[in-house]
């Protein structure tokens, strides 16, 4: 899949619009990138259950799992399947609700200033190379788009909300992830 960024648009994704979202500060800058991982029902993996969640209409019913967080109202700018295909719910100049508590380098509210990337998974199983080929691609067109955004700055959920969040969990080859971002020349 080739991709590009156009008015803060990721072509060559499917467009799903989240409600949950909103306007950054107008003083904020994007300067950091968060990495996730998730999967619903947990473990299980190709259900639309994550959009449904990021859209607000999941169903509480359909999985014991979803009746403590049918009424969450969470997002991310993208979510990133098993087999390299990518969901955009929120254009990058708006705020995703993605980090919820958090905070990196004294700044909390990681959200104003950040982008959150989901990878469909668990911290318990590796990510697949369609997902590291796809994550990589995009991070080099991000560092390209967002001159604030630096390696330094790229970081996992569990980095800014350390106690409450693991992901992307032990499985996340972050050496592999960054060799290949500093090979592109970042």
């Amino acid at each position: 899949m080739v991709f590009s960024i156009s008015n803060n648009i990721l072509w060559g994704a499917h467009q799903l619009e989240s409600p949950n979202q909103s306007h950054r500060p107008d003083d904020s800058e994007i300067d950091m990138l968060v990495i996730h991982n998730i999967s619903l029902p947990p473990g299980e993996y190709g259900t639309d259950c994550v959009s449904q969640l990021f859209c607000n209409k999941l169903n509480p019913d359909s999985h014991p799992a979803f009746k403590e967080i049918a009424d969450l109202r969470v997002s991310a700018h993208l979510l990133i399947s098993r087999n390299g295909r990518v969901v955009q719910y929120v254009p990058f100049n708006k705020k995703a609700w993605h980090a919820g508590e958090s905070i990196f380098c004294g700044k909390s509210n990681c959200n104003e200033f950040s982008i959150g990337i989901e990878l469909e998974g668990t911290d318990f199983e590796i990510f697949t190379d369609d997902q590291y080929e796809t994550l990589i691609d995009i991070t080099q067109l991000l560092l390209n788009d967002f001159p604030c955004l630096s390696l330094d700055r790229i970081v996992g959920h569990s980095d800014i909300a350390p106690g409450r969040k693991t992901d992307p969990g032990p499985f996340f080859d972050w050496a592999r992830y960054r060799a290949a971002i500093h090979e592109a020349g970042h």
